[in-house]
């Protein structure tokens, strides 16, 4: 059960992190990936600036989409649109 929590929260993450900073459409799964490994990125990027945005749902799904913008913003940088 904890899996399918997991990543649903991760694509709810990523799906934000995509529409907020618009780039290319990853789908369903590039969502669910970026947001999951967002959310790792995004604990651990807010932990070194000393900022916590909550430990209830909300809390967990914007960590998870400032992660997910950080990661698109490298993916974009290191594969720059056409």
């Amino acid at each position: 059960m904890e899996i399918v929590v997991i990543l649903i929260i991760g694509a709810v993450a990523g799906w934000l992190g995509s529409t907020i900073y618009t780039g290319s459409g990853l789908g369903l799964i590039g969502n669910i990936v970026v947001g999951v490994v967002g959310s790792f990125v995004g604990y651990w990027a807010l932990g070194k600036l000393g900022v916590d945005l909550g430990s209830g749902w909300i809390g967990v799904i914007l960590t998870g989409a400032v992660g997910a913008i950080i990661i698109l913003i490298l993916l974009n940088l290191i594969f720059p649109r056409r």
